[in-house]
Formats: structure tokens, sequence, C-alpha cells
């Protein structure tokens, strides 16, 4: 599928030669990506040996969380050079590296007890359609984890290759709870829960600093009273009962 001349499978799996996803993060990058991830486990709450579906999986620390509580995962991405780190840095009979695009998936309708995409629909050509193709293989009663930015203004520079204006990070859309609720409206019958969090000033303010030495909780609600106080959340999380 291609998008106003963009190839998004040429496009990444050339990302993945160029870039090191499994490079440790610094600073406030680390400390944004600490909490996503913990409200993303937040949400995962099924028993040993239920299957979990990474889309995109970066550095693969959803399997590295998840392994060790006895939960199968299927760490996924179009680049065979991603897949093959996220195996080698965690070897178990229970993980699997599978090289797919999230467009055609190889699996069968009602495969996964849970599926997770963090942080990958604002790269994608077509949300609608990545979406669906997730929840068709999402198993009844299983959740579908989506996070994102949330209402991020795009910014774009001028490609010194192309001479055509190209989107930082490769973020081609911006979502909000309205957007992204409108993909599963067909899906009759689905829950879907949503929030947001992180807060742009903490973010500005470097607050990360002290901040990184709270649990979860307690950072999470720290986080809640700066967004009311000044809501300017960072992410939005969705959580999709099928």
């Amino acid at each position: 599928m291609k998008k106003a001349g963009f190839d998004y499978i040429e496009h990444y799996k050339k990302d993945a030669i160029e870039f090191d996803y499994f490079t440790p993060r610094k600073g406030a990058t680390e400390h944004d990506e600490r909490r996503v991830h913990e409200y993303i486990l937040s949400q995962i709450k099924g028993t040993d040996g239920n299957s979990v579906l990474d889309i995109g999986c970066g550095s693969a620390w959803l399997a590295k969380e998840l392994l060790p509580k006895n939960y199968s995962v299927f760490s996924t991405d179009i680049s065979l050079v991603n897949v093959k780190k996220a195996r080698a840095v965690n070897q178990s009979g229970s993980h699997f590296g599978v090289v797919n695009d999230s467009f055609n998936l190889p699996y069968k309708e009602n495969s996964f007890d849970y599926i997770v995409a963090s942080e990958i629909i604002e790269h994608i050509p077509d949300p609608a359609a990545f979406v669906a193709e997730l929840i068709r293989v999402l198993k009844k009663e299983g959740r579908l984890i989506i996070t994102t930015p949330y209402k991020e203004v795009l910014s774009y520079s001028l490609c010194i290759h192309c001479n055509k204006k190209t989107p930082l990070h490769a973020h081609i859309h911006s979502f909000d709870e309205i957007v992204l609720s409108k993909f599963f409206k067909e899906f009759k019958g689905g829950e879907l829960y949503w929030g947001t969090f992180g807060n742009k000033f903490l973010i500005f303010a470097r607050t990360y600093t002290f901040l990184k030495y709270l649990n979860f909780p307690l950072w999470k609600f720290v986080d809640k009273c700066a967004n009311f106080v000044l809501n300017k959340p960072v992410h939005i999380i969705l959580n999709f009962k099928k």
C-alpha cells in the first residue's frame, strides 16, 4: 500500500538498518517511553499462557516484560533486522519473531488475547485499515491496546534528497479521541476505553530528573494533577475489548 508516493515498506526496512531501536534512551525520552510502557502493562491483566501480538516491536521491551510472566509473545516488525534482534535479546520458547506487514497479517481470525500497537498508528498510511486488520486477528473478549501522541502538531522539514516537505519523525497523522473512535464504530458489540497521560509542561520543565524516582501509581497521580492544572497531555491510550 502506498499513499502520496510513500512506500512505507521500503522506508521502514531501511529505517531499521540506519537506526538502532535497541540503543538505550536517555533523559526525557527514556522517562517518557518508560511511562508509556507502564501504562500499557497496566492494561494487560491476563493469565498465564495468554498470547500477545506486539506490532512494530521496536526494542522488544514488551517481550522482556511479559515472557517472565508466562505469556506467549509475537514480536513483529516489517524489518527482518528488528525481528532478529528482538529474538536474540529475548530468547524463549514462548517468544516468536515474525516479519509481517500489519495491513496483511499472516494469522487467522481470533488468534490473540492481546494486541499492542505502541506509537505506531501515527506512522501508518491508512489508520482505519490498520485498526480493522488488528481487530480481525483479535480474539473475542481480547484487548487491543493503542498508544499515540495526543493532538500532535505535525512538523515538516525540506528533505535534502528529494527536495520535498517531509514530516519529522515520520509522523503523518495527528489524533485525538474523536478521530480514533471513528475507526472502531463499525465493530458493533465492542467496548472502547480511552485516556490521556503525560504532560507537556512537565517535559518542558525537565521534571523527569526527579519524577523518574516515583513508582508508576505515584507518578500517575502527579501527572493527573498536572493535567488538571494545565491540560496538555502528551499521549492517548485506547483499550478496545472485542
